[in-house]
């Protein structure tokens, strides 16, 4: 992206419509503003694109929830990056990434990461990277526990977990015998800690799953050389954030998954262990809740990776464009993603509880080529129209989807850099999104590479 030089034509366009920049209380007249980005639907929206985008106009971007069950995918030029715990912007040099404590953190994981990244030219150090003394480690028995219980279920009882130990360890969080980062420092704590969590694990994993128990000292075998070197990079994130924004700089907030994987708002139970909304960003990093822009990204279609209800799913010719064209495998698991028709009613679900600004859409370049284009507009339930998914357990197994059908586009839009540069069809799908949501869309993504983007 080009600097944001004052009169530049993206620093105009910023100004303009809101995207970045908010006019106000500092001398020099503008000010970066506080954001939010996170996923509307069920994850693996782009997310990881876009946040790479608005790095450039950020100073610190912090990670607030979610574990290394998520997978960002970003593409610049010939290089490809697959991140899992590191937020975006570490790509970006000059910018600091923060990991919050509402993360839970393998730091097996981490580690391999920052040695992937380092491999490819990128640096990491406590300079650029920094992880809060609060948040919760995943252990061995996490992933242990994890798999046995996912392994134990049959049939419509499994969830389609990752089983990378994320539910066991915020588990541990709530029932207060969690291990936290900053446990890594005083080593006869760490022991302690450990000890104390694993006879309930270990009554479970023999008596109940028929699995091999976990040696407290193994596990400190394993953790002594991963917490050798993360120890350097453990911060006080909440104070971090706390004198950017004294010294009025742009904090980004970047979630994982999406909105309806939330534990609480999302289709529960095959959802995932912690708040994906927007709100959590202040809990889950340590800091008042003050956003001045809140970017929802919205994928130009739906896509669900594991089990559970998905009402627009179209498992045909129509779904298999999706999946082929749109590349739809997991970048953390490879499972291919189920693929769908848009559904404007979850996505005004999480414009209810989340209050977005602005729309990122991402992969719009997929539907190309498609005659007719279905978006659900409202679902048949119980013999009545609903707008917002009713809130029953499991009701959007059952629910029928109304459709809007518009026509479709045959152009390739990969090199579409301006909204006029769109077949007319495309421009019309788009309104037709901003007028069932009521928020403009400010952002296109038309390709994986981040050139490819109409702002």
């Amino acid at each position: 992206m080009d600097s944001l030089d004052p009169g530049s034509t993206l620093h105009n366009l910023l100004s303009g419509h809101g995207v970045l920049m908010e006019r106000g209380c500092t001398q020099g007249g503008y000010f970066m503003s506080n954001m939010v980005v996170f996923g509307t639907q069920w994850g693996d929206e782009g997310k990881g694109k876009i946040v790479d985008l608005l790095t450039d106009h950020a100073q610190i971007i912090v990670r607030f929830q979610g574990g290394n069950n998520a997978g960002h995918t970003l593409v610049n030029k010939d290089r490809k990056f697959i991140l899992h715990l590191i937020p975006s912007g570490i790509l970006h040099p000059d910018k600091l990434c923060l990991i919050g404590n509402g993360v839970v953190l393998d730091p097996e994981v981490l580690c391999r990461e920052m040695d992937t990244l380092i491999q490819g030219g990128i640096e990491i150090s406590p300079a650029r990277l920094g992880i809060s003394k609060k948040t919760h480690l995943i252990m061995p028995y996490h992933k242990e526990l994890d798999l046995a219980r996912e392994s134990a279920k049959s049939g419509q009882d499994k969830i389609g977990t990752t089983c990378k130990g994320i539910g066991p360890c915020y588990e541990d969080k709530m029932a207060r015998i969690g291990i936290r980062a900053g446990d890594m420092q005083d080593l006869d704590l760490l022991r302690a800690k450990i000890a104390r969590a694993l006879p309930e694990k270990n009554m479970l994993l023999q008596n109940l799953y028929k699995s091999s128990p976990v040696n407290p000292e193994q596990v400190m075998e394993y953790i002594l050389p991963l917490a050798k070197k993360l120890v350097p990079f453990l911060t006080d994130v909440s104070h971090k954030i706390q004198t950017a924004r004294e010294k009025s700089q742009t904090v980004m907030f970047e979630g994982a998954q999406g909105v309806q994987l939330d534990i609480d708002h999302g289709t529960y139970p095959f959802v995932t262990s912690s708040n994906t909304v927007t709100g959590n960003a202040s809990a889950g990093a340590g800091c008042s809740y003050q956003m001045q822009q809140v970017i929802v990204v919205v994928k130009a279609y739906t896509t669900r990776v594991g089990q559970g209800p998905f009402p627009t799913e179209q498992d045909n010719r129509h779904g298999e464009h999706m999946q082929t064209k749109g590349a739809e495998y997991g970048s953390t698991t490879g499972r291919k993603r189920r693929c769908g028709w848009l559904d404007m009613v979850i996505l005004r679900e999480a414009v209810r509880l989340c209050g977005p600004t602005e729309i990122a859409l991402t992969k719009l370049d997929v539907l190309s080529g498609l005659e007719r284009i279905k978006v659900c507009s409202a679902y048949e339930y119980q013999g009545k129209k609903f707008l917002y998914p009713p809130q029953e357990e499991n009701a959007l197994a059952r629910v029928k989807p109304l459709y809007d059908e518009l026509d479709g586009w045959q152009e390739d839009i990969g090199n579409c850099r301006r909204r006029e540069d769109l077949p007319e069809n495309a421009v019309r799908y788009i309104q037709h999104i901003e007028k069932m949501l009521n928020t403009s869309v400010r952002i296109v993504s038309v390709g994986p590479d981040r050139e490819q983007t109409i702002r």
